[in-house]
C-alpha cells in the first residue's frame, strides 16, 4: 500500500504516537488524525468557549488538508467528539461555516474526556 505521511508546522505537532494525516492509495485518500484546539505556535490549548475551540480545530484541520493538497471541499467524512453534547449547536454553527454546501457525512459523540482538557476534537477523511 502506498502511504505518505502528511506533516505541517501550521497545525499542532502530534502529542502522541500518531501522524497529522496519512495519504493512502497513491495519495487519493487522506486520513486526518483528530485535532484538538491547540495553537500551533505555542502548543497550548486556546482560551475560550467551545466555539473558540472549534474555530481553532477547524483551522488546524484546514492547515493539514492544505499540506495534503486538499481543502474542505475534499472532505467526505468527519467525526466530532464533544465532552458535552449540550455544545452540539455551538459546534455546528462554527463547523457549518467550513462546509457551506454539500457537507460530508459525519458522526458526533459525547466522550468523558479529551486530551489536554479540550472540549472538542474533530477528525476527517478527504479524497483528493
Amino acid at each position: 500500500m502506498a502511504r505518505d505521511v502528511i506533516q505541517t508546522d501550521k497545525a499542532p505537532k502530534a502529542i502522541g504516537p500518531y501522524s497529522q494525516a496519512i495519504a493512502a492509495t497513491g495519495g487519493k485518500t487522506v486520513f486526518l488524525s483528530g485535532q484538538i484546539p491547540l495553537d500551533p505556535a505555542t502548543g497550548e490549548l486556546v482560551a475560550g468557549d467551545v466555539s473558540a475551540q472549534t474555530e481553532r480545530v477547524m483551522k488546524n484541520l484546514e492547515a493539514v488538508l492544505a499540506e495534503a493538497g486538499c481543502t474542505f471541499a475534499n472532505v467526505v467524512r468527519c467525526g466530532i467528539f464533544l465532552t458535552d453534547l449540550a455544545d452540539f449547536s455551538k459546534v455546528n454553527e462554527v463547523y457549518g461555516r467550513y462546509f457551506p454546501s454539500n457537507p460530508p457525512a459525519r458522526a458526533t459523540v459525547q466522550v468523558s474526556a479529551l486530551p489536554r482538557g479540550a472540549k472538542v476534537e474533530i477528525d476527517c477523511i478527504a479524497v483528493v
